[in-house]
């Protein structure tokens, strides 16, 4: 009998491998077909590729010839009212505004929206809010200086002009709002700048310094406290927070894009309802990437979706680079500095890296709703596309690829033994 290690690499053409420990990728993942991939080792995590999935895609809006970009929604508590907002333009432009009455199935023509959104200089970014009294808002921010932000108390019928929140400014903004459990209506916002929008006066430094901010609201996020620094680094760039907390409640953590390409992405966590944090540190290449936008489950596991970017000298390393991918895994995942369980390729982008600031909402069924932009088709402008997933369609994938794994590694034992090539089976020998 041969060795386990060696009989994992007699089916290495039909399995790819991505591991946080560095080990190569393999190139030649099969595009979109949903077949899971993987060599069963602890330190491995399972591929599947949806990209290809048409069933699975929803066409939120497309423009010939007009770039749409950068959308997040929110889903109310009907679970079924999802809105959604994105601009005409590469990070800035007039924005879009959409609404969907069946959790995405379909899309409403675009909305009606207030003069001055025409005028919004980047991202928006949607969050639900409720004061200490129960009023429900929404509210959505547009970054770069002056912060402004727009409202709704009735739930997008309509919505205020956009008004500044403040004397200063930052780059996407609000990247995660949080609510605390210090007191009703109470909510921690994070967002960053790299010196050229946090006042009005402001020029980016040399060299260039990228600082993580903070700011808190009392009043169900009318208003937001003057930002404070969390981190600040000339030489670890770590933007665009994505805040996830604990099962349990108690503690906070937030996934970083690390802006320089030289290391991975980082994680922070907070024990006291973001008032102090734990130094930065990287995790897996597994969880690497841009805009990490994070919900749970029903059965308590994490979807995580972003943009897949690794460090410069490890692209080459991962086989989806450059597109919409999510992370399956658990809070003790994250903490553990874990690999996660698996990898999925929800679409493949054929521009660069120009994709994936996405929108994640989770529907009672278990069905996860995610929604971005992308390159999705060669030649042309991107458009805004969901994509919707249930976590056991995925441990159905994968139990299969693992029983043709185990076939595959049977079929090879008996050829070693009975003499034959390690490419043939029985009836098929040479002659």
């Amino acid at each position: 009998m041969i060795a386990a290690r060696d009989r994992f690499c007699l089916s290495c053409a039909a399995l790819s491998l991505i591991s946080g420990s560095g080990c190569a990728a393999n190139p030649a993942v099969p595009r979109g077909n949903g077949t899971a991939r993987s060599v069963p080792t602890d330190r491995t995590v399972r591929l599947i590729d949806l990209s290809r999935q048409q069933r699975r895609q929803v066409v939120v809006d497309k423009e010939k010839g007009q770039y749409l970009g950068h959308p997040t929604t929110v889903l109310l508590e009907d679970n079924k009212t999802m809105l959604c907002v994105y601009p005409k333009g590469h990070g800035r432009g007039a924005i879009v505004y959409k609404r969907s009455t069946d959790a995405g199935l379909t899309w409403s023509d675009r909305l009606p929206t207030p003069a001055s959104w025409a005028t919004s200089k980047e991202v928006p970014t949607l969050h639900r809010v409720v004061d200490a009294e129960g009023t429900k808002r929404i509210i959505m921010f547009s970054g770069l200086y002056p912060v402004r932000m727009a409202v709704t108390e009735d739930d997008g019928k309509t919505w205020s002009e956009l008004k500044p929140v403040g004397d200063w400014g930052g780059i996407v903004t609000m990247g995660c709002v949080e609510p605390l459990r210090t007191g009703k209506g109470r909510y921690m916002a994070m967002f960053h700048d790299d010196g050229r929008f946090f006042t009005s006066t402001n020029r980016r430094q040399k060299p260039k310094t990228v600082t993580l901010y903070k700011t808190f609201s009392k009043d169900g996020g009318l208003t937001w406290s003057f930002p404070t620094a969390i981190h600040k680094s000339k030489t670890v760039h770590l933007c665009e927070p994505g805040i996830i907390r604990s099962p349990d409640g108690k503690r906070l953590a937030v996934l970083l894009r690390e802006n320089t390409r030289r290391k991975k992405s980082h994680v922070i966590f907070s024990d006291d309802e973001g008032q102090t944090w734990t130094e930065p540190r990287e995790v897996p290449l597994t969880l690497t990437g841009d805009r990490h936008t994070a919900k749970y489950a029903p059965d308590g596991r994490l979807l995580i979706s972003f943009r897949c970017r690794s460090p410069k000298p490890l692209a080459d390393r991962r086989s989806f680079e450059g597109d919409w991918v999510a992370w399956v895994g658990t809070w003790d995942d994250i903490v553990h500095g874990r690999d996660g369980q698996y990898v999925l390729r929800l679409k493949d982008n054929h521009k660069g890296y120009d994709c994936a600031y996405p929108g994640v909402e989770v529907l009672p069924d278990g069905t996860f709703v995610t929604t971005t932009y992308g390159h999705w088709d060669k030649g042309e402008q991107p458009y805004i596309l969901s994509v919707r997933v249930k976590l056991d369609e995925l441990d159905k994938m994968a139990q299969a690829a693992q029983r043709s794994d185990l076939r595959k590694i049977k079929v090879a034992d008996l050829a070693r033994s009975s003499g034959m090539g390690a490419g043939q089976t029985r009836g098929e020998e040479e002659g």
